[in-house]
């Protein structure tokens, strides 16, 4: 096996010093690499002990952050790390700064909120939980020694899967999932989007993805190997916040790349140096910024500790200010009147014109995911508290918004047909002035009687009727959606198994634009055709999303039909991106072959289905504490904002 040097490494954010070598580096692995004989080599300085509020004590490494800012206009940089091992305390002989006021100066950015409100109505929790959760809270749900027992159930099954008989359809997904990896002073980083070694035009496929790591993350942190995931999860951290520009305009701070590249630039006597250079969207495809990156990080480093048991990584002083730096970019005032997140087309990973501007569906999944996962993972102190008031208040409203005003089933759809228009009160039942005529005809007929789903976006005058597949299935996933339309989701999907799933699961959206709809909406979007890639293609990646959904709703049934539909396929078609045609009968004609997201999602999903316990550690129960907090009450005026009262009249025994 080919032997590595491994040398310690002292990353630096913002600033980060070469790391120098007579070879290229940042290459993906060899078939000879094992990521399992890589081992943590970052030295970082180390705190006291901390006892953590649910009785855990904490005696992890930490690390300084060196913050330098510069807003030229306009100018590309490449980051570099060094990796000679220099000491952060007293760096400052060796160019180092450390500047406090990244953490001290923190809650001037938090968002001020009023005084939570408790709500005792008894009906409005009826009418919250859309078909009534009256059972008592059950004690200890998020309960510290729950998660340490599933954790423990975890690590324990590891070899035993390892040692399980895996098909020659897992065997090589591994390969070539291990093989996809990206090094970094010779330290595992992330995977490449697709590493095909016939693509002599890779574009940007040749780069580390935030939200294309999160299933490859998964599969090696159910496997036991976690360093990929820690580097990952810091090295991302450190590229935060510079200021890439489009047209000398610079995005808010806290902003995460959509992805990095790792390059390695000539230096002086045959030396080489390995930089990061990110790309927060300034290079990409519409030059839009990514959403979702920053989302998927904060829902990564929670998985990160649920399933490895390292909270210490959490408590770090960098990742701290990193989380708030993330939910105060997304809970920051605008012109917005509604508690879901505004952003603009290709933001997430639909990232072409759809149609998907204003307030899609999987960003507000996501956004209420990191939202709970940020209220876990922050320390309680007094820099944090109003961040944490906001999230709450936040969080509360954004699930009644959600769980309300996005969601249809027969009944709601036969109620929009005889809305009344032009309602000026804030007693209107139609608050959003909606025409019966937006009703598609494909609707009215495709709707079981039993089942229903969450709508992708909602605006003025405006309902986009279209199914998204991972803004419903992250919804399940996150408990954004009540438990009755949790299994109502479900319930549509197999009742419509062809649409959604057909022949290779799963279609990211349904039904597909079409004849002037996709002129007008996509802009003639030569990619975005009727049925393929973003406009009605089926995305194997999403079977992991998938698989959790189902494992969380006790539905393995469907989960295990559609895995072993992909596993007839995946291999036989090289692992493809996506795939085309109504019922995903074939390749997508300009999709990616050994697209890593593909073969990591597969992986993710057959050891979920193996252990599926685990997947307690990744998905989250009802909050009946949020059925107490009410920030849509009543103001100091005394005028009410989410006219609960119209909202009383829509019960579901």
């Amino acid at each position: 096996m080919q032997s590595i040097n491994l040398i310690n490494m002292t990353p630096c954010c913002r600033i980060l010093i070469p790391c120098r070598s007579n070879s290229f580096l940042g290459l993906p692995f060899k078939k000879t690499h094992n990521l399992s004989n890589f081992r943590q080599k970052c030295d970082f300085h180390s705190y006291p002990s901390r006892i953590l509020g649910n009785g855990r004590i904490i005696n992890r490494t930490q690390k300084l952050f060196c913050v330098v800012r510069n807003s030229s206009c306009g100018q590309s940089r490449v980051f570099s790390s060094n990796c000679n091992g220099i000491n952060p305390i007293g760096a400052s002989k060796r160019g180092f700064h450390v500047i406090a006021s990244v953490a001290s100066d923190f809650r001037n950015h938090s968002t001020s909120v009023e005084k939570t409100h408790v709500n005792n109505n008894k009906n409005f929790e009826r009418i919250y939980v859309q078909g009534g959760l009256n059972a008592k809270k059950p004690l200890g749900v998020e309960n510290a020694d729950l998660d340490q027992h599933a954790a423990t159930v975890q690590h324990e099954k590891v070899e035993s899967v390892k040692e399980g008989e895996e098909s020659q359809t897992v065997k090589e997904a591994w390969r070539l999932l291990e093989n996809a990896v990206v090094t970094y002073c010779g330290s595992p980083i992330g995977t490449l989007a697709a590493n095909d070694p016939n693509d002599k035009l890779p574009l940007n496929y040749d780069q580390v993805f935030i939200r294309d790591f999160i299933p490859s993350a998964l599969a090696f942190l159910l496997k036991g190997e976690k360093e990929i995931v820690r580097n990952f999860l810091l090295h991302t951290l450190q590229l935060q916040s510079w200021e890439k520009t489009v047209d000398c305009y610079s995005p808010g701070q806290g902003l995460m790349p959509a992805s990095f590249k790792v390059r390695t630039v000539p230096l002086d006597d045959n030396k080489y140096e390995e930089v990061l250079d990110p790309d927060f969207g300034e290079s990409a495809i519409g030059r839009v910024a990514p959403v979702d990156s920053g989302l998927w990080w904060i829902i990564l480093l929670r998985a990160y500790g649920k399933i490895t048991g390292d909270y210490g990584l959490q408590e770090r002083v960098d990742v701290q200010t990193g989380i708030k730096l993330i939910i105060n970019l997304c809970l920051s005032d605008g012109f917005d009147m509604f508690p879901s997140l505004l952003v603009t087309d290709g933001s997430c990973m639909i990232d072409r014109r759809m149609g998907i501007h204003g307030h899609p569906l999987e960003i507000q999944a996501l956004f209420y995911s990191a939202l709970r996962c940020s209220r876990e993972l922050l320390s309680l102190d007094e820099g944090s508290k109003n961040l944490v008031n906001a999230i709450n208040n936040r969080l509360s409203a954004l699930s009644f918004h959600i769980r309300e005003y996005y969601w249809v089933d027969m009944k709601k759809i036969n109620e929009i047909y005889r809305y009344k228009t032009e309602e000026y009160s804030t007693e209107a039942t139609n608050k959003f002035n909606i025409y019966p005529e937006q009703i598609p005809h494909w609707l009215m007929d495709w709707i079981p009687e039993e089942g229903g789903y969450l709508i992708g976006n909602l605006q003025p005058a405006h309902m986009d009727f279209r199914f998204f597949t991972l803004g419903n299935l992250w919804s399940i996933v996150s408990s954004l959606s009540t438990p009755k339309q949790n299994e109502a989701i479900l319930n549509l999907i197999e009742a419509k198994w062809y649409d959604l799933v057909g022949l290779m699961p799963l279609k990211i959206c349904y039904p597909a634009l079409e004849s002037e709809d996709w002129r007008i909406i996509t802009g003639s979007d030569p990619k975005n055709t009727p049925w393929s890639y973003h406009n009605g293609g089926s995305w194997p990646t999403l079977l992991w999303q998938f698989t959790l959904a189902c494992i969380k709703m006790n539905r393995l049934d469907l989960a295990k039909k559609a895995v072993d539909s992909a596993e007839k396929r995946l291999q036989v078609d090289q692992w493809p991106e996506y795939y085309d045609t109504r019922y995903g009968k074939f390749t997508g004609k300009q999709a990616r072959l050994y697209q890593t997201w593909t073969i990591a999602g597969f992986l993710t999903s057959k050891m979920l289905l193996e252990n599926p316990e685990t997947a307690s550690l990744l998905f989250w129960e009802e909050d009946y504490d949020l059925l107490e907090i009410c920030v849509c009450a009543l103001t100091k005026s005394g005028r009410k904002k989410c006219s609960r009262g119209a909202a009383k009249s829509q019960i579901l025994v």
